[in-house]
This record gives C-alpha cells, sequence and structure tokens, in this order.
C-alpha cells in the first residue's frame, strides 16, 4: 500500500528489538559483537549484511538516512556530522584531480570556501554559472567537467534554478547533477523528480528544526552512494547514533512545521513587501519574485526564510536588528524561535565584496529564518524594530 510523506516520515523505524518498544532506542555504541570469528571476516568481507562500527553504520543513522531516501525518493545514502560535511564529500568522494564542475553562483558562504580554498589544493576547478541563464551553462562545460552542484533557493539570495533544465543539462553532458535541498526540504521539494543523482542537506537546519544538533546527509543514485560510502567510511565524516535518533525524530514533525513556517513567512513578507522603511522584499512565493512561476513550479510552498533590503546598507541593517526584542540574532536557521541574520558580516563575509554584490548580498540585506511563533508576535517584533528609528 502506497503511503503518504507524512506517514512514511512517521512509520519508516528500526526494527524492534526484543524488548518490543514502541520508540526506536538510542544505540550508543562504538562497535558491535560478532557471533563468532567466522561472522566477523563474513561482515567485514561483506558477504553478510550487518552492523560492525558505528562508523560504518549504525542502527540509528540507517534508520535516519532510509527516511530520507523515503522522501527524497532515493535509492541510498550516507549520513554525515555536519551539513558540510556532506556537501565536502559528496564531491571530493567523486571527483579526482584534474576534474572540473559547474556550480551555481549563487551558494552558501562555507561552500564557496570549499570550492576556492580547498578543492583546487588537489587541481579540482570549478566555474561559477548565472543560475538565472540556463541557456549559458553548456557554454561552461568542458571535456574534464563531471558534476554540476547547484544550491536552490539559494541562500541568503533566494535565488532559484530551474531544476528541470538542470537536469537536462546534466544528462545531456553525461554529468552528475548534485542539488542542495536544505532550503526547502523534502517535504516542499523533490530535485529528484528532475533528474537529480545526488542531494545533499543540512540537517542541521529544518530537519532537526530545534537548533539543538548538528547534521548532514547525502542520498541518491546507487552507484555513486557506493563511492561515497567507501570515502566517508575512510574519511570518518560519521554522524553520532545519538544526532541520528533525534533528527530521525525530528522528521516525524517535518510536514506540520514546514506547513507553519511556510505560512508565517509568506505573511511576514507579505507585510514587509507594504513598509516604507526598506526597499525590497525576497520570497519565493511573493509575485514580486523575479522567478515567482519558478517557485510554484517545482515547489509546494515557498520556505521558511526571506530577505529585506535597506538601501542605507550595513549601519541601517545592524540598527535594525540591533532594536529586535524577541526574534533572536543568530547565524543558524530552520528553528523553532525566528532568526535575523546579516549574512554580509557573517555567514558570507568570507566572499568580496564583488563576489556578494554578483549573487546579490548588499550591504543592507538582512534575512529572517521564520520560526514557529505567533505570527502576530513575529509581525509587532519586526514593526516595532522598523518603525523605532
Amino acid at each position: 500500500m502506497s503511503k503518504k510523506f507524512e506517514t512514511r516520515a512517521i512509520r519508516t523505524q528500526a526494527e524492534r528489538t526484543q524488548h518490543r518498544e514502541h520508540a526506536v532506542p538510542v544505540y550508543l555504541t562504538s562497535g558491535f559483537a560478532f557471533d563468532s570469528a567466522e561472522h566477523g571476516r563474513a561482515l567485514f568481507a561483506n558477504e553478510e549484511e550487518g552492523n560492525v562500527y558505528s562508523r560504518y553504520s549504525n542502527p540509528n543513522t540507517d534508520e535516519f538516512v532510509r527516511k530520507i531516501c523515503e522522501m527524497e525518493q532515493a535509492e541510498d545514502g550516507i549520513a554525515t556530522a555536519s551539513g558540510m560535511s556532506a556537501v565536502f564529500s559528496s564531491i571530493a568522494g567523486l571527483l579526482n584531480s584534474g576534474d572540473h564542475l559547474l556550480v551555481g553562483r549563487a551558494i552558501f558562504g562555507s561552500t564557496h570556501q570549499v570550492l576556492t580554498q580547498l578543492l583546487t589544493r588537489w587541481n579540482i576547478t570549478h566555474t561559477y554559472v548565472d543560475i538565472k541563464d540556463p541557456d549559458s551553462w553548456e557554454k561552461e562545460i568542458r571535456p574534464n567537467t563531471r558534476m554540476f552542484f547547484v544550491e536552490t533557493p539559494s541562500n541568503p539570495g533566494l535565488d532559484l534554478i530551474d531544476l528541470e533544465r538542470a537536469g537536462e543539462v546534466a544528462r545531456n553532458n553525461n554529468l552528475i547533477l548534485n542539488v542542495d535541498n536544505c532550503f526547502a526540504t523534502p517535504y516542499l521539494q523533490q530535485p529528484g523528480a528532475y533528474g537529480a543523482d545526488l542531494i545533499v542537506h543540512s540537517a542541521t537546519k529544518f530537519i532537526d528544526g530545534q537548533g539543538r544538533t548538528i547534521g548532514g546527509v547525502v542520498v541518491g543514485r546507487q552507484e555513486l552512494i557506493d563511492e561515497l560510502r567507501f570515502f566517508a567510511r575512510h574519511s570518518g565524516p560519521a554522524m553520532s547514533p545519538f544526532n541520528a535518533w533525534v533528527l530521525s525524530k525530528s522528521l516525524e514533525t517535518l510536514a506540520v512545521r514546514m506547513e507553519r513556517h511556510c505560512d508565517n513567512a509568506l505573511a511576514l513578507a507579505r507585510y514587509m513587501e507594504d513598509h516604507s522603511a526598506i526597499s525590497w522584499v525576497k520570497y519565493p512565493f511573493l509575485p514580486s519574485h523575479p522567478q515567482h512561476e519558478l517557485a510554484r513550479k517545482q515547489m509546494k510552498m515557498g520556505g521558511g526564510v526571506l530577505v529585506f533590503n535597506f538601501d542605507e546598507g550595513l549601519e541601517a541593517a545592524k540598527a535594525f536588528i540591533d532594536r529586535l526584542e524577541m526574534l533572536t540574532i543568530c547565524a543558524n536557521l530552520g528553528d523553532t524561535r525566528t532568526i535575523v541574520t546579516h549574512p554580509a558580516s557573517t555567514t558570507h563575509s568570507k566572499l568580496t565584496e564583488e563576489e556578494r554584490l554578483t549573487v546579490g548580498i548588499t550591504p543592507g540585506l538582512t534575512r529572517i529564518a521564520v520560526g514557529l511563533e505567533h505570527i502576530d508576535d513575529i509581525v509587532a517584533d519586526i514593526a516595532q524594530a522598523l518603525d523605532r528609528r
């Protein structure tokens, strides 16, 4: 019987033990005992399936990965200790020295650092492409191009990649399409439906949803995950069993949380769009978003993040943030609590000013990750901070 997204998120569980528990226990063990010497040999020889060591696999991480695979309709996956270890593994685990990748220009600041400061040490190069100009993408493909890495919606500018076009370009040129789906989550967007070969998440954000833990996950085609599993097994970015247990439980409420995040974010975006203190607001499901129709096509709802701009720049943004009374000033997002961030001076501060402006990160751009508080209270705090100048 086919089950809906919410049901799969709740009912996909590790096998019960002899204790008949209803909630899955936490398997806080580094190693696993073998029935015999021969059993140990067979496990290490991959002749039998089973747990050997929690850096390799664990019932909690296995359950978490299985849930994400169900949600993304992916064949297999690996869980990692952080979102950035997932991003790094999904690239470094598949590319060799001399390889090249296309990258959508609007990406997270740490991903930019991986591309420009780390992968270059191994002669892995990249070319940034304009995510709003799909006709230009194929012109940048080289004979050694192996991967197309994109993030949609982008952090923090909320620009979108046309996933259908990206899938076509990847298929036509034998590229691995690698999609960072962190902002949308599997509930709002499923890149695999458009041809994504790999899907990456920072589980730290909306998947956890309460700002408690760090984690990442990569899911996708079996043959690619097999390569990544070898890379992860021996380089060691393993997720802890406890974090996997927390994140797996979080997935049970992902759908209802994202509905509230999105409802609140859209209501706040509509309010702020009419406020005279700011020059513009950007949110995928606002008709004023330049890619509004694309957002409607490939996303179920608009997500939990919006950005807006002060023409007066940095000082105006800082003054607004410092006047907030309830909202949290923090670099994270995806929490139950609404969080405000100034990307140019925090998460994207390592980019040059030119690089920031190229992807729309102006000095006055401010990001709000809208939480689950009552929308009236969120609006009230924003209003007093905008009006009290």
